[in-house]
């Protein structure tokens, strides 16, 4: 018992979370994977590659939650310009169902915008924490933030503007945590709306897609105008074949219940191309019914809850702009995931944190609730120093005629080693 608390150490709220999504995800990996089970002949390969990459996982989590949170700040130095790197460099590979987001090292494939993602939000936990003055943030703070933060999300956004998008709403929020100048985040605001009606009105209008960086321009309009299309299409003459992924999505919650199918029970599985992965939220509806997607829900906000808990305690700006990006990455995702999962967002291919199957976003996960662990041993060091501190008085009262060095000796424990023959331990 004494080893198993040696290693997982920190909040144990953060812990039981981690596992539980752990566990949903194992169970419905193995349920969604039919595919990749009929595809590679093998029941087990599919699941057995995931559990590893969990294990992994978890390792990674003990790792990272066993270094002190200052040397977070040291990441970006390298994960920025590596990462920008691989972004460039992702462009030039092989494009997988229309889009360059892998590339391969030493047969290990990993999504470079993963990298990028930590960097930015480490990046800009830092700027804040130092930009930090009595009337809020610094004004340079924002201009550095948004230098870094706009060329990463313009090297991922033509592989992958869902990423991109996600990534700058994040650091906005940050922003606006970090008390940045209401006047500058409105000023934003107005420019980026202006931008994205820019951009559709020449999605829809365009019907050009031969631009440099605009290979996806094609996927991007007709997934917009398939979202906003608000003309019903009696089920007898809906293309089923066309829309195949939010068809089966739908039909797969359209048919659950309160409590399900059953682990392991899924119809839809076997016709949704990634059902292990962007669609597993609509299969842990069709088996777990409305409870497990209720049970999922919760299990991010308490994630958010809890960090915001851990933040209030930080005595540094660092650390806390630190977890609450993070916890902000995380959960925006998955209820990003989920929207589109139930039809109230636009198909993208934002995967469930840490439970749809994946390599480097996996692993990347692990690593944050890892950071979130590492903050959250140095809260409790403070929590345990503040108790500590609170049982030593801080006056001694003495009666009117007593010796005034007793007192002193008294009131100061050092006084009282000075006047005695002994040495200090």
């Amino acid at each position: 018992m004494d080893l198993l608390r040696s290693i997982f150490k920190g909040d144990k709220v953060i812990w039981i979370i981690f596992l539980f999504l752990c566990l949903i995800s194992i169970t419905e990996v193995f349920s969604a994977a039919s595919t990749l089970t009929y595809k590679s002949g093998d029941h087990w390969a599919p699941i057995t590659q995931h559990s590893i990459i969990l294990m992994v996982g978890v390792v990674v989590v003990v790792l990272m939650h066993n270094i002190p949170y200052k040397w977070f700040q040291v990441f970006p130095v390298f994960l920025l310009p590596i990462s920008a790197v691989l972004l460039v460099l992702v462009m030039l590979m092989e494009r997988v169902n229309g889009a360059s987001r892998w590339m391969s090292i030493m047969g290990l494939q990993f999504q470079p915008s993963e990298v990028a993602k930590m960097a930015v939000i480490i990046v800009t936990a830092f700027i804040l924490s130092k930009g930090q003055d009595e009337d809020g943030a610094n004004p340079k703070a924002f201009k550095r933030i948004m230098m870094i933060t706009g060329v990463i999300c313009c090297l991922i956004a033509p592989e992958n503007l869902s990423t991109a998008a996600l990534l700058f709403g994040v650091v906005f929020l940050m922003m606006f945590i970090g008390r940045v100048s209401m006047k500058k985040l409105l000023l934003l605001i107005g420019g980026l709306a202006s931008i994205a009606i820019l951009g559709v009105a020449f999605l829809v209008l365009t019907k050009n897609s031969d631009l440099p960086f605009l290979h996806r321009f094609d996927t991007w309009r007709s997934r917009i105008e398939k979202f906003t299309d608000d003309k019903e299409v009696p089920a007898a003459k809906f293309d089923i074949d066309k829309d195949a992924q939010v068809a089966h999505a739908r039909i797969a919650v359209a048919t659950s219940n309160i409590i399900g199918k059953g682990p392991g029970n899924s119809v839809q599985r076997d016709f949704l191309s990634q059902a292990f992965s962007d669609f597993i939220f609509a299969i842990i509806i069709e088996e777990l019914g409305l409870v497990g997607g209720a049970v999922v829900v919760f299990l991010y906000i308490c994630l958010l809850i809890r960090v915001g808990r851990i933040a209030k305690k930080c005595n540094r700006t660092f650390p806390a702009f630190l977890i609450v990006g993070i916890a902000l990455l995380l959960v925006s995702q998955a209820i990003f995931n989920m929207m589109v999962a139930v039809g109230l967002a636009p198909v993208t291919g934002q995967p469930l944190p840490l439970i749809s199957k994946g390599g480097t976003s996996t692993l990347v996960n692990c690593a944050y609730i890892g950071m979130i662990l590492s903050v959250s041993r140095y809260t409790a060091k403070l929590e345990a120093q503040k108790e500590h501190d609170a049982q030593i008085p801080m006056q001694i009262d003495v009666p009117e005629g007593e010796n005034n060095g007793d007192a002193q000796t008294a009131v100061d424990p050092t006084a009282k080693a000075l006047n005695s023959d002994t040495e200090f331990e």
